[in-house]
């Protein structure tokens, strides 16, 4: 599969915000911090025009309510990472209800994802949780601002996204791992 990759666009900075006070809105109570993070976080940078964002809540137990808090319409959880990544939940934002397109609202342990939802046209953002100040919560907003004030790793980044971009993958997991040599050297130093 090849995936969708854009020139940076300023209206991404514009969607997270909105998608921001949606989640805000629904997640009230639990008071989570709401990053935008990944590619399209990053002036200049070209991305899958899909927003990422990072929930940053208190505790494991926040973590755990937050799949019947997103429980909407047109909102998957991927409860099957959460066995080879258990610190995080996962889910993603589509275009389109899942009724209308026929999907489950969460792909479960053993299951196999749907076919459709490997589609990252239907895709809207990718919303990623974790507890606050854990590594992983750390490590995202830490690269975000390292690319952003290092304009030569980030043109380097731009590079290998683009030669990798070029390339057919079974999927965006698959097209991740490419990048993962680059990103654990660059995710060290940014944590240094």
């Amino acid at each position: 599969m090849r995936l969708p990759f854009l020139s940076y666009d300023p209206k991404w900075k514009k969607q997270f915000e909105s998608i921001k006070r949606e989640l805000e809105a629904i997640l009230k109570p639990l008071n989570p911090d709401i990053d935008h993070i990944g590619s399209t976080s990053v002036e200049g940078l070209s991305a899958k025009p899909i927003i990422d964002i990072q929930l940053g809540v208190a505790n494991e137990t926040d973590l755990d309510w937050l799949p019947s808090l997103l429980k909407l319409p047109n909102i998957v959880y991927y409860e099957k990472y959460n066995q080879d990544w258990p610190e995080r939940r996962f889910f993603i934002l589509l275009k389109e209800s899942i009724d209308k397109i026929a999907v489950p609202d969460v792909v479960k342990a053993g299951e196999e994802i749907p076919a459709i939802l490997h589609d990252h046209d239907l895709r809207i953002a990718h919303v990623h949780a974790f507890v606050k100040g854990t590594p992983d919560w750390i490590r995202h907003i830490a690269f975000r601002d390292y690319l952003t004030a290092h304009p030569t790793v980030k043109a380097s980044y731009q590079e290998l996204k683009q030669n990798l971009i070029q390339l057919e993958w079974v999927d965006g997991n698959d097209y991740n791992k490419g990048k993962d040599e680059f990103l654990k050297v660059q995710e060290g130093d940014a944590l240094r």
